[in-house]
């Protein structure tokens, strides 16, 4: 009966033994079912052999010395691999079959055990269930790794976040008071910046992190679709209901629920969700039973609520039930020292996405885009470094590469209704140095100061 082992499926195997017969042997056998087959005579080279490679198998003898029978030697080299190696897959050869011997050598460590003269099926057999043993040690090992650095992730606060300013900090500090608790949470900001990793961060950090987090954008749910989408329905409540089906609430049931764009909802529909906001109940459409849901409310949205309120386009008292604390994401434009580290993230998230050599920026080039407004904010940013990443042959990536630099409409400008001091002086700054293209020396001129002044307050306002 030939051995079912296919070619190459025993891997490199390393095999040590006094006797070159037997090694010869053994060769001879393995190489047509092994990818490469290392033999040696003297167990002293195995700390060299180790340091320079890897095995799959390694067949070691338990005796090197005439007449000595212990096993001793084969021991002592086995605890050598296995604290050099301590996934090594070992199978010991002996002549002798000793039970005890072979019940030590597993005790320690080894993984299987065989006798000479050995019948080849059998060596044949003891290799692929060794090699299968060591995949699957190489699996743990994967895993192993997989959920330390998972688990090193979620340990890392805001690992999603990127940024270091002070505004940004505010928001850390916010989001560690409130993540525990389970009143509902406003976030309020601008389009780009966020605000669904803000929603994410507080569910990973509060009490319900190991129940589902569900995302509605209510921006784009069309009102015919509004209470299926979200309370779901039962077959045959309308014509295209096929099957019942869940609504997101009760889906994110124990969980967290973020509605985003909470802004856009009409007045009527408005009505409806504070219906079920108070008394934490639905229905599926075409069904009267009634379920229970217990969640946590995230929303979201870059209108002013407060303002809509008193125009009467957005309810107040649905603003209450939504707003028991706001978080507001500031724009990127009020944190632009976090440009350079923004840059970075985004730079080797898209070198290694597309392949390219690391790049960097030009100083000129963190210059023009920490003048530049970004109406899109982090968003916006993102897409300019994908593009840059992409067109640039380079290393560096110059100011010239980032096209909508070219025009001055859309650099910061003075505000005439803010007052603070910091705040104008900061603009006017931005806007001397944008007219004169980031020559510092003209900037300066025009503002009455002297070139080490000027680079004074830039380094002051983070410029």
């Amino acid at each position: 009966m030939k051995p079912n082992v296919m070619m190459n499926d025993l891997g490199k195997i390393l095999m040590i033994d006094d006797d070159e017969d037997v090694l010869l042997a053994a060769k001879l056998l393995l190489k047509k079912h092994a990818h490469q087959v290392i033999i040696e005579k003297n167990p002293k080279k195995i700390p060299f052999l180790l340091n320079n490679d890897t095995y799959d198998v390694i067949l070691l003898d338990m005796n090197f010395s005439k007449d000595i029978t212990s096993g001793k030697e084969g021991f002592y080299w086995l605890q050598q691999i296995l604290e050099r190696d301590p996934s090594a897959v070992v199978v010991m050869i002996t002549a002798f079959g000793d039970v005890e011997m072979a019940v030590r050598a597993l005790k320690e460590g080894a993984t299987d055990f065989v006798l000479k003269p050995w019948q080849n099926e059998k060596l044949l057999a003891t290799l692929s269930s060794a090699i299968k043993l060591k995949k699957s040690y190489r699996e743990v090992d994967k895993l192993k790794k997989a959920k330390e650095q998972l688990e090193a992730d979620l340990n890392k606060p805001f690992k999603d976040i990127i940024g270091n300013s002070d505004s940004l900090k505010k928001v850390f500090d916010l989001i560690e008071k409130v993540a525990a608790t389970d009143a509902n949470i406003l976030i309020l900001g601008e389009n780009g910046t966020g605000k669904e990793l803000i929603a994410r961060a507080i569910h990973h950090r509060s009490m319900r992190n190991e129940q589902v987090f569900v995302g509605v954008d209510m921006g784009a749910i069309t009102e015919t679709l509004f209470e299926s989408e979200l309370f779901g329905h039962v077959k045959g409540a309308f014509t295209d209901a096929r099957e019942d089906r869940p609504g997101r609430f009760e889906i994110a049931n124990g969980g967290t629920i973020f509605l985003d764009e909470i802004g856009n909802l009409n007045i009527p529909l408005q009505s409806k969700l504070l219906s079920v906001l108070q008394n934490r109940k639905i229905s599926r459409i075409g069904s009267n039973k009634i379920i229970d849901i217990d969640i946590r409310l995230v929303s979201a949205t870059n209108m002013p609520l407060h303002n809509m309120v008193q125009d009467n386009q957005f309810r107040q008292d649905l603003l209450y039930r939504l707003n028991t604390v706001e978080i507001y994401i500031p724009a990127l434009r009020e944190r632009i020292e976090d440009i350079p580290v923004l840059v970075d993230h985004f730079l080797d998230l898209y070198c290694k996405k597309y392949r390219k050599t690391k790049k960097i920026l030009s100083e000129a080039a963190i210059r023009a885009l920490k003048l530049y407004n970004w109406p899109g904010n982090i968003r916006e940013l993102q897409h300019a470094l994908e593009r840059a990443t992409i067109m640039t042959d380079g290393e560096q990536i110059e100011e010239g590469d980032f096209f909508f630099l070219n025009g001055s409409s859309k650099v910061n400008e003075f505000d005439s209704q803010n007052l603070n001091l910091e705040e104008v002086e900061r603009s006017v700054i931005m806007k001397a140095v944008s007219m004169h293209q980031g020559n510092i020396s003209k900037a300066a001129d025009e503002l009455g100061l002297t070139r080490a002044s000027l680079y004074r307050r830039m380094d002051k306002h983070g410029l």
